[in-house]
């Protein structure tokens, strides 16, 4: 069977400069159509006026759904595609530091924003199942509080995870070194 042609998405896994260097993390509003009451990363589909461009599409989202300028973001790395399960997405991760500054949601699309440390965030991430009515979904997952971050958002956790502890892999020392400013 042929692969469906897909809708490019973008999010970012902003991890805030200030200790304790929080990731943040959106509740998006659950009247929206789609992923509503879930927890992801700041982003969304590409839209025409992003010229093709998902930087432009995962800075704008950010601008948009918690208020950070893209002055303040500075893209590191990005992970690699990952497509959704249950619509037609491909979504591009990226990787970035946020310069301090408020957060500040637009509640047409996002009823809460916070952060979970990003050792946290390393030490916790997980295998595990996921159960919803009598289905279980196999699932990387992230329980932070009352709050449990799974199915794509995990997807990506797990991605940078494991790019994290890779020595191969240059974007910890990027990261690391931003964070020591």
């Amino acid at each position: 069977m042929q692969d469906e042609a897909r809708r490019p998405a973008a999010v970012i896994l902003g991890i805030l400069e200030e200790a304790p260097h929080g990731v943040i993390f959106v509740e998006r509003a659950a009247h929206l159509r789609s992923h509503g009451g879930q927890i992801g990363l700041p982003g969304g589909g590409m839209d025409p006026t992003d010229g093709g461009d998902l930087r432009t599409t995962a800075l704008r989202e950010m601008a948009e759904e918690v208020g950070v300028h893209p002055n303040r973001v500075r893209i590191l790395a990005t992970l690699p595609e990952i497509r959704a399960r249950v619509n037609r997405y491909a979504v591009t991760p990226f990787v970035a530091t946020i310069a301090p500054g408020e957060l500040r949601i637009d509640a047409t699309e996002t009823v809460g924003v916070f952060t979970v440390p990003l050792a946290t965030l390393l030490a916790e991430v997980r295998e595990g199942v996921v159960t919803i009515g009598a289905l279980e979904i196999d699932s990387t997952i992230l329980d932070y509080g009352a709050r449990r971050i799974w199915g794509l958002t995990g997807r990506i956790l797990r991605t940078f995870v494991d790019a994290w502890s890779d020595p191969q892999d240059a974007m910890r020392t990027m990261i690391e070194e931003r964070l020591r400013r």
